[in-house]
């Protein structure tokens, strides 16, 4: 199984950074603690901690196309039936984009103002919608979900706009030494900017703070 070593200021921190890089929830790695931080007296003696993470999921892909595919089938039956409830006109359609398999929810027109209100404020009620056919697609099958949501392309295109300002940033600290610290955004975000950061070299990422404010830092490493 795949496994990486991280060192942060605390253990929250070594333990995302290292989920970051291996693309993995919380829910799909063993973590090792090899050492908790120390603050030390006056600075003599401080320590970082250190974490060791242990990926649960198969290395060639993290499941088969099959389940892939039966993820995405779960995924269009749950949306197509919420969309039902609700009384929204819509089409949930499987699409594999870029390594990732979308369920796509598309509305009748551009700009329909439904579409709008699945998305919610900065995509709030796009994250619930996710969340529910995680939990769908976990009871049906047992695995780890590996479909996201995405409603008129937003997520998509988030992700698009997200990554290529991360490297940006990433870049940039590199060039100046300078660290960097982004706004507070959700756990699928920051992992998103921990894939981006990690594909820049002389730099690294974590996140810091609490709750709705943890943030990612990008720091110079060499």
């Amino acid at each position: 199984m795949e496994e990486i070593r991280r060192s942060a200021p605390s253990v929250e921190e070594a333990i995302e950074a290292a989920l970051g890089e291996l693309g993995l929830s919380e829910q799909e790695a063993d973590v090792q603690v090899v050492q908790e931080p120390r603050s030390g007296v006056f600075g003599v003696g401080a320590q970082e901690a250190i974490v060791v993470v242990r990926s649960r999921v198969k290395p060639d892909g993290d499941v088969s196309e099959d389940d892939l595919d039966e993820q995405a089938e779960i995924a269009t039956e749950f949306l197509e039936g919420m969309l039902e409830r609700m009384g929204i006109t819509a089409t949930v359609e499987p699409a594999f984009e870029d390594g990732t398999m979308y369920v796509d929810v598309i509305g009748p027109e551009p700009d329909d103002e439904d579409m709008g209100l699945l998305i919610g404020r900065h995509g709030q009620t796009l994250e619930a919608i996710q969340e529910l056919a995680r939990v769908a697609i976990g009871q049906r099958t047992g695995l780890p979900a590996r479909v996201v949501v995405d409603i008129e392309d937003y997520r998509k295109r988030q992700i698009e706009r997200l990554s290529a300002r991360a490297r940006e940033v990433a870049l940039r600290v590199a060039r100046s030494g300078r660290s960097e610290t982004l706004e507070p955004m959700n756990p699928f975000l920051r992992k998103m900017v921990h894939t981006a950061v990690a594909g820049i070299d002389g730099v690294d990422s974590s996140s810091e703070g609490e709750g709705a404010e943890r943030r990612v830092v990008i720091r110079r490493t060499r």
